[in-house]
């Protein structure tokens, strides 16, 4: 069985082929909201309250969990667009997803948020210049980063995480 922390591989940067796949990863971008918003749709609060895998977040702090991920990535990205090589706060992604709003709140606060994000965020990546994607932001924990391995990253990070919840729907016949 395939491992449920990774239903569709774990991310992979490929440094030498950014240039050829940067327009689908913005389009991929442009789809996250929709793809999230299908693999949720009709569940109750039962559901959405169940952990995706053993041990792992329920539906509702994935979703939560995406719009303050996505959120963070669209910042660091301006942060890198209007300043030289910025070092970016990191964040505590099990922490964010243990507070009450994370657990308890209805998910479409989030899914909201990360349509009007999206929007703003493909709309900035398509007036970029090929050489804007080569910029980079200072990480305190994995060093630096560019903006194509963040843009691909995010176009990975919707999807991986639209599978969790599409694979926990399949495994419980939801």
């Amino acid at each position: 069985m395939a491992d449920p922390r990774y239903p569709i591989g774990r991310f992979q940067f490929d440094a030498d082929r950014a240039p050829e796949l940067r327009a689908q990863w913005i389009e991929d971008l442009a789809q996250a909201p929709a793809l999230l918003r299908q693999a949720v749709a009709g569940l109750n609060d039962r559901q959405l309250d169940t952990p995706y895998r053993e041990g792992g977040w329920t539906v509702r702090q994935v979703v939560h969990h995406v719009a303050d991920s996505h959120l963070n990535a669209y910042v660091r990205l301006r942060l890198a667009l209007t300043e030289e090589r910025p070092v970016i706060k990191p964040y505590s992604e099990k922490a964010w997803a243990e507070l009450s709003d994370a657990r308890t709140a209805p998910v479409d606060s989030s899914l909201a948020l990360v349509e009007g994000l999206h929007q703003r965020w493909v709309a900035l990546l398509r007036s970029l210049r090929p050489d804007d994607f080569a910029r980079t932001f200072q990480h305190p924990e994995t060093g630096e980063q560019s903006l194509d391995r963040l843009v691909a990253f995010y176009a990975w990070h919707g999807k991986h995480h639209a599978a969790h919840i599409r694979s926990l729907r399949e495994r419980m016949g939801w």
